[in-house]
């Protein structure tokens, strides 16, 4: 997969892109993110990409033109993939939408800055627009980072366990449940028993029970949208019980 990042601050990616997972699956050519600056398209005297807005108001807006330029020179005639700004007014980030555009050949994200970007630059150069969440940053870059992070662990061959996404929080509908390691007693807090029986119907059971126990406790809300048996659901409804005893 090939991911475009267009943004101001191209440094901002440098360590993000080059560390950990991210850094390894690039090298071996699983993925391939570059950031294209912005500034270089503006053709302005100074090369500045923001102006006061139309209407008045506190703050810059990002210029259309530069986002424009730039955006046709890296996506070409032989565009095969989607257009995304990474905004507050989209579609909230989740685990399905990130395997869904895990998918996808290539990715362009749009990050903005300042107060926003000249709304011509977002009918004519962007799909769609993805949140990562009810709040505000800076810009776009952070939420790009977050993105590129969730979209590569569902790229074949990036994460060192092809079951890995599928077992951590919300890949079904629900929290993880508890994870362990050495030493088996740490300080008088042991590792439970279960984990220890090579037993793995038995140790899937406890982490079911225990994905649902956590996930009613931190998260109940997502209950509602998770794919549960009935034995479940009266589980629950004895959790639910118990919590609020």
């Amino acid at each position: 997969m090939k991911i475009k990042i267009l943004t101001i601050f191209p440094e901002m990616f440098d360590s993000v892109l080059s560390s950990s997972i991210l850094g390894r699956a690039r090298e071996q050519g699983l993925i391939d993110v570059s950031c294209v600056d912005i500034r270089p398209y503006s053709d302005r005297k100074h090369k500045n990409t923001d102006d006061y807005p139309f209407g008045g108001g506190a703050g810059m807006v990002m210029l259309a033109q530069p986002i424009m330029d730039a955006m046709a020179d890296v996506t070409g005639p032989d565009f095969h993939g989607r257009r995304i700004y990474l905004g507050p007014r989209g579609k909230t980030l989740t685990t399905a939408l990130a395997r869904e555009l895990a998918r996808e050949e290539e990715l362009v994200l749009l990050c903005g800055h300042y107060e926003g970007v000249d709304q011509r630059a977002l009918d004519t150069c962007v799909d769609e627009e993805i949140s990562i969440g009810d709040y505000i940053l800076t810009g776009g870059e952070l939420a790009a980072m977050v993105l590129v992070d969730c979209v590569a662990r569902f790229i074949p061959g990036v994460l060192g366990s092809s079951e890995s996404p599928e077992e951590e929080s919300f890949s079904d509908g629900l929290l993880e449940y508890p994870q362990y390691t050495r030493p088996r007693e740490l300080r008088g807090m042991e590792v439970p028993e279960v984990l220890l029986s090579g037993d793995h119907a038995r140790i899937r059971a406890w982490r079911r029970m225990e994905s649902l126990r956590a996930t009613m406790k931190h998260r109940p809300d997502l209950l509602s949208g998770a794919a549960l048996t009935d034995k479940e659901r009266r589980m629950l409804e004895d959790l639910a019980c118990s919590l609020e005893n």
